[in-house]
């Protein structure tokens, strides 16, 4: 092996050649420790084999014989010594795994680590946005159905008016019970609907009283509700479609002939006038 003396030598051939321990270290790849060792004789605990190795390539690179300065070395081996950064370097792990720097990664894995960053945050975004949502969405607030039946007593079928979108809860069952009960009314009453074909004139009696006569224009409807009865007279039996209680009833007459009266119950078209 080499003496100390040699060590120093070798030192000096590389002072000499102007080259720093680190761009030694750079070029050949051999341990800044074992560079340090060889050079001040501190190799201890480390196989000779890999010693000479190491010599060998630290003389080439010198541009020295390694026959001149393998001659005999005080100890066997080495050991590493790990230098710990300076403290304005010193960074504190967390969870005690060490830091992550992410200019000492790849772009892929960059990209990766970004990605993961912004599903986290999309994630923690959407979940805070929902509980929001439902912490301001009041509880207290239904949506009725959207139609109305025409008022009591009213022979015609009106449109239907607007109807609030929102009523409070409490109103929810008077309101359940008012549709319902208008349903059931609804369901009872005698319904005639009359589509004209032609121009023709219509007079009608609802449960007994009069309604003004009207000439229904062509492609016009007309219907009316009664609670026990409706009495109609019409100027040209082929000039209209009649509809009962929702169904369609045949042609009750001979093209222009008149219908004196026909009544309508709840069994439907009970009798027919010319």
């Amino acid at each position: 092996m080499i003496t100390d003396l040699a060590g120093a030598r070798l030192k000096q051939v590389r002072l000499d050649k102007g080259l720093s321990i680190e761009e030694v270290h750079k070029k050949t790849k051999i341990h800044l420790d074992i560079l340090k060792a060889i050079e001040e004789g501190g190799l201890i605990n480390f196989s000779p084999v890999y010693i000479k190795g190491f010599l060998k390539i630290y003389c080439q690179f010198l541009g020295v014989d390694p026959k001149d300065y393998v001659t005999g070395f005080k100890g066997t081996s080495v050991t590493f010594r790990a230098v710990p950064p300076p403290d304005n370097q010193k960074e504190t792990p967390f969870l005690g795994l060490s830091p992550i720097r992410l200019k000492s990664l790849k772009p892929k894995i960059k990209i990766v680590y970004i990605f993961i960053a912004l599903l986290i945050t999309f994630l923690f975004l959407f979940k805070l946005g929902k509980g929001i949502s439902a912490r301001f969405r009041s509880p207290d607030i239904v949506k009725p159905a959207s139609f109305v039946l025409a008022k009591p007593g009213d022979s015609r079928m009106r449109p239907a008016s607007r109807v609030p979108e929102l009523l409070p809860i409490k109103a929810k069952l008077k309101a359940k019970d008012n549709i319902a009960g208008s349903l059931k009314s609804f369901s009872s009453l005698i319904r005639l609907s009359i589509h004209a074909k032609e121009d023709c004139w219509i007079r009608v009696k609802i449960d007994g009283k009069i309604v003004p006569s009207l000439s229904l224009k062509r492609g016009k409807t007309e219907t009316w509700q009664a609670k026990e009865k409706i009495e109609f007279s019409l100027g040209n039996a082929t000039a209209v479609d009649i509809e009962v209680n929702n169904k369609l009833i045949p042609s009750i007459g001979r093209k222009g002939q008149p219908i004196k009266k026909a009544l309508v119950t709840k069994e439907g078209l009970i009798s027919v006038s010319r």
